[in-house]
């Protein structure tokens, strides 16, 4: 897999008709927001498939279908064996993956490493983000080679892409309301994580950093999935977080905010700077700053994982080492 494959594969790439992304965990919420990138930019169909339960059925693969295979350590055995059998039925495979002469970089026919370096903790988060980095630069190299993608746009997310680290340093700026936040949610029992388009997976993510290195019950759900469900369980106090970053949707995630608040929920919203319809809704509210709806996944996934952090920091957790997990899961 030591080839990049955006030069090596654009052809079999821009003309395929479908694109499989497999994956596990957090690779499967990057997964997620690579099918908005690639979708949007694009304009390829994109399916998303937990490798785990792409493994067990007769998915139906053509070979003018490519599979894409995310996994930070290149290791996990579920995404392996769903290599092998898009590799039977004749697909291209190709792979992401950060562990450089891993399983996976092996098996695929080529891919792209990471590099995000070696990550301690076993909860997945500087892998997320580097996962993320590849998924949108294949996007937009893809937008660009099939003409879905016009040119002032390609070349204004090109540039405001190298614009991100400084973004995020900018989110960082209010880890004091963070850990103010952390001080306050410490005891709850659940969360719940709620967002719209690009914000959706990353509620996702959002919920599972919580539940794996703080033990405390979250889920993530699309905003107006609340609703089919389970807002049976709001009641007075539960903390729900919304993404809830200005965007074409921004409105109807202000109607969810309003439901959750008409029920005595708690409204905490990671929001854009300055916004004060947002602030209006929120007992408490984490700013990033102003950017492309595409980049909310960047912006706001690091303030979540931070509030994660600190949450487990006062819990007494060992944040690097959550129980019952391991980093590399090689075994079903």
């Amino acid at each position: 897999m030591g080839r990049v494959f955006v030069r090596d594969y654009e052809d079999i790439l821009a003309k395929s008709k479908r694109i499989i992304l497999v994956a596990c965990g957090t690779s499967w919420h990057a997964a997620l927001i690579g099918e908005y990138f690639l979708e949007e930019l694009a304009r390829i169909p994109v399916e998303v498939e937990y490798a785990s339960e792409f493994r067990y059925r007769d998915p139906i693969i053509r070979k003018d279908d490519v599979v894409v295979a995310i996994s930070q350590s290149g290791e996990t055995a579920d995404t392996l064996a769903a290599i092998q059998i898009a590799k039977e039925k004749g697909a291209t495979v190709l792979g992401i993956c950060n562990v450089v002469g891993s399983s996976i970089a092996r098996e695929t026919d080529a891919g792209v490493y990471t590099h995000a370096g070696h990550e301690v903790g076993v909860a997945s988060t500087k892998a997320f983000t580097a996962q993320l980095s590849v998924l949108l630069l294949i996007a937009l190299k893809l937008g660009q080679l099939n003409n879905s993608l016009p040119k002032k746009r390609f070349e204004s997310l090109l540039e405001s892409f190298g614009s991100i680290p400084r973004l995020i340093e900018l989110s960082l700026s209010s880890k004091d309301n963070i850990f103010k936040l952390a001080e306050s949610m410490k005891d709850v029992r659940d969360v719940f994580y709620l967002g719209r388009s690009y914000g959706f997976p990353t509620a996702l993510e959002g919920a599972l950093k919580l539940k794996e290195i703080s033990y405390i019950h979250a889920e993530g759900y699309p905003a107006a999935e609340m609703k089919h469900g389970p807002i049976a369980l709001v009641e007075k106090g539960v903390p729900v977080i919304f993404i809830a970053t200005d965007g074409n949707q921004l409105d109807k995630v202000l109607s969810n905010m309003e439901e959750i608040k008409a029920r005595d929920g708690r409204v905490i919203a990671i929001a854009t700077q300055d916004n004060e319809m947002v602030k209006a809704v929120s007992e408490e509210i984490i700013e990033i700053p102003k950017a492309d709806e595409i980049f909310t996944p960047f912006l706001a996934t690091i303030p979540l994982q931070l509030l994660s952090y600190q949450i487990a920091v006062l819990r007494g957790c060992d944040v690097d080492k959550p129980r019952n997990l391991a980093k590399s899961v090689t075994v079903e």
